[in-house]
């Protein structure tokens, strides 16, 4: 699974999001979005990503034009997997509990999120037999 420092995900994502770019490119990409590296600093991470094989190159004229091999979705799994390690003690439960808490959600982003839940329960089987987890009975049922 790849694992990513910060400039290295700041780059990777300038990469995923247009596919291919030059050093120049990702250099103005991430000046226009508030990230400011010089240079010599973006190739040396790229030349660094490429060492790990997150990404390769073609030649273009005087320039390398850089593609990501790693997809954004592998590199998620990967960040969350460290997240639930390092921070929650392991527990999914954790992570959505400390999500849902967070003030900057909004209730649309909420609805989003139970009826992710509530998809992922309706496809998953129902456990059967002595060891199954049985939901409370509430009063008057």
């Amino acid at each position: 699974m790849p694992v990513f420092t910060d400039r290295e995900l700041d780059i990777m994502s300038v990469l995923w999001l247009r596919g291919t770019a030059t050093a120049g490119e990702v250099r103005d990409a991430l000046d226009d979005a508030g990230v400011e590296l010089a240079y010599n600093t973006v190739l040396t991470i790229l030349r660094i990503l490429q060492d790990k094989g997150h990404i390769d190159y073609e030649v273009e004229g005087r320039a390398h034009r850089y593609r990501p091999l790693v997809q954004r979705a592998e590199a998620s799994r990967s960040a969350v997997r460290r997240l639930l390690d390092g921070l929650f003690d392991k527990s999914p439960e954790l992570l959505l509990t400390h999500l849902v808490r967070d003030e900057r959600l909004d209730r649309a982003t909420l609805e989003r999120l139970r009826d992710l839940v509530e998809t992922k329960l309706s496809a998953a089987p129902v456990p059967r037999g002595r060891n199954a987890a049985r939901s409370p009975r509430r009063k008057g049922t």
